[in-house]
């Protein structure tokens, strides 16, 4: 599937709009056939809008380009966003529809829903519509998104907690019951040592204070930083303790064992754990239905502007052939020879006018300036 697209307008110069379209559609499939035969050529039908005052087009033109680029980023904000739910979820990525239909399928067969836009409506109505329809869609992502985003910090906080450095880290699922000595004189204590002061530690924790149970000290885990340990001593000395210990660079953790506490936080993390694919689940549906809604928008607005942009360059009468094409980097110069080739002198006087260039930008959008109706669908 291409993933760029031109939606081009040439200028019917017969009278006979429907003949002069037919005709013109045949020569440039046949050109199309002749000198770019691997670009997908197809028909961009745009209904018979109302097209209003030549003030009020002029008007609306000024803000086409800006309302395209909103819609098409919020369009690639869903799609990075659909990317990056299927990641999260180990699922194959899917294929983007609109009512079914495959995106691409959606462009290339492109049929205006009169239901929805009707084609009597004032253009500035249209478009209002449409922008009014693509930012409620994502001012809804934005309130979706941060509460999924505010679940995967809590969960991130908590891995943090159990995978970071002993210094930091909880401790709970590193020690057993039998490891804690807790009596009404004697208490157990947890020491943070440096993975290389470890031989400092067990020549001199029991000279740390004179109530230390000798050879009471045992290492529990390592880590790419520290090594934790047991140390076991009389209540009454803890505070001296954990002051000699600081001195000597060994960091004492406050931690009081308990099962209940231990079985709480096991809770509280498998319910995240599922609250968070509850949530990507659901965030990922909104986001194909949101996507299939967006797209759809893009499209008619895409119609809408080929229509204000024609009706400007070409004049009225509407009389035009809008097409969807997808050439290849290598075959671009050819297709834009053949586009300009088919568009012959029906320039209207605002095209060839002291404000050329300025015109063209401010009507197609590009950087580079043609002839005729031009710019550019990327999908990604």
């Amino acid at each position: 599937m291409a993933t760029r697209y031109w939606i081009a307008a040439l200028p019917v110069a017969d009278d006979n709009v429907a003949a002069g379209k037919t005709a013109l559609w045949g020569r440039l499939q046949d050109a199309i056939s002749r000198h770019s035969f691997d670009t997908p050529l197809y028909r961009f039908t745009v209904p018979d809008l109302r097209p209003g005052t030549l003030d009020s087009l002029l008007a609306l033109s000024d803000d086409l380009v800006k309302s395209n680029i909103f819609i098409e980023g919020v369009s690639h904000k869903i799609r990075r966003q659909i990317e990056d739910l299927e990641r999260a979820g180990g699922v194959e990525p899917g294929t983007l529809t609109v009512d079914g239909v495959p995106v691409d399928s959606y462009l290339t067969r492109f049929v205006w829903d009169e239901g929805k836009y009707p084609v009597n409506a004032p253009l500035k109505e249209t478009v209002a519509s449409i922008q009014s329809q693509v930012a409620k869609i994502e001012d809804d992502m934005k309130v979706r998104v941060a509460e999924y985003g505010n679940v995967k910090s809590q969960l991130g906080a908590i891995n943090r907690k159990q995978t970071g450095s002993l210094a930091v880290r909880d401790l709970s699922n590193l020690i057993k019951p039998e490891d804690m000595v807790t009596s009404e004189h004697l208490v157990t204590l947890l020491s943070i040592v440096p993975k290389y002061s470890q031989k400092d530690w067990l020549s001199s924790y029991e000279s740390l204070d004179t109530f230390v149970v000798p050879r009471s000290s045992k290492k529990l885990y390592e880590d790419n930083e520290y090594a934790l340990y047991t140390v076991t001593l009389f209540a009454k000395v803890v505070d001296n303790f954990k002051v000699h210990a600081r001195e000597k660079g060994f960091q004492i953790r406050d931690f009081e064992y308990s099962p209940e506490a231990q079985e709480s936080r096991k809770q509280e993390l498998e319910k995240l754990l599922q609250d968070q694919e509850v949530m990507r689940t659901s965030l990922l549906q909104w986001c194909y239905a949101s996507y299939s809604e967006v797209f759809s928008s893009w499209m008619h607005f895409s119609a809408v502007r080929v229509f204000v942009e024609s009706i400007l360059r070409y004049g009225l009468p509407a009389r035009f052939l809008s097409v969807v094409l997808a050439p290849s980097t290598k075959s671009e110069k050819k297709v834009r020879n053949i586009l300009e080739g088919l568009c012959g002198n029906a320039n209207s006087s605002y095209w060839r006018s002291e404000d050329d260039v300025g015109m063209a930008a401010g009507l197609g959008g590009e950087t580079e300036s043609h002839p005729y109706v031009s710019f550019t669908i990327n999908f990604v």
